[in-house]
């Protein structure tokens, strides 16, 4: 039977809500969070360095990914070095290139040397994969955010794609490879069993964590009473 029980990968809890982050953290299988500028937006959090200072006060023994919103890559480096003083848990991301198409690598190789923990994201190719292996510090910890889900809304399955990905990394044994954007819960499974060591999901999609493994006879009957009590709450007749 599938069980959430024996997965081998950690599971990140991603948004930006209060209430759901600490919904998130009262759950011993969540091992870390993620958040970034667009979630905050979509949530009103107006102010982001009192937001992410909340967040770390609360969430004390595991990480959390806070990610800088500059497109200068100085201003970027600055937002950088200040976040990783929020907190010993801080994972400060770094998206891949700016809204230009310039490349993050001198950037991340400085920051990475520097001992700041990354988590270099949006990215989708495996050029991008083996740029950051390559700007990494073998000595510093980082994860590698590539994101699958937008990977396969373009038709692509991301299961190659990931496997090669690990492949690339295995230089850098001290980054960890995260399945980002998963778009259903099988994910969470497909990402498991190609060795990814983290994937982060949105709360909709932990919140069918309760499902797994479920008989599919008894699925299948709770479905069909589900839409035989919506129908006769709507009063249709023929």
């Amino acid at each position: 039977m599938v069980s959430a029980d024996n997965l081998s990968i950690k599971l990140f809890a991603d948004g930006a809500d209060i209430n759901g982050i600490m919904e998130m953290y009262a759950n011993p299988l969540i091992q870390g969070f993620t958040t970034n500028p667009t979630l905050m937006r979509k949530v009103g959090i107006e102010n982001y360095e009192a937001f992410g200072r909340e967040v770390l006060g609360m969430v004390t023994d595991r990480p959390v990914s806070l990610e800088v919103f500059a497109d200068d890559f100085d201003e970027m480096e600055r937002q950088a070095l200040k976040i990783a003083t929020w907190g010993d848990n801080v994972n400060v991301k770094i998206p891949i290139t700016n809204t230009k198409g310039e490349t993050a690598a001198p950037l991340i190789e400085r920051l990475s040397a520097q001992g700041v923990t990354l988590n270099v994201t949006a990215m989708m190719t495996l050029e991008q994969v083996q740029t950051v292996a390559d700007a990494l510090s073998s000595d510093t910890p980082a994860i590698v955010s590539v994101f699958a889900g937008r990977i396969a809304d373009t038709g692509v399955d991301p299961i190659p794609h990931m496997a090669k990905a690990l492949e690339i990394l295995k230089v850098r044994p001290k980054a960890e490879l995260l399945w980002a954007s998963p778009r259903e819960f099988l994910n969470l499974f497909q990402a498991n069993d190609v060795g990814c060591h983290i994937i982060t999901m949105t709360n909709d999609l932990l919140a069918k964590l309760g499902g797994t493994g479920k008989d599919l006879n008894q699925f299948s009957l709770e479905t069909v009473q589900m839409f035989y009590r919506d129908a006769s709450s709507a009063g249709y007749t023929l």
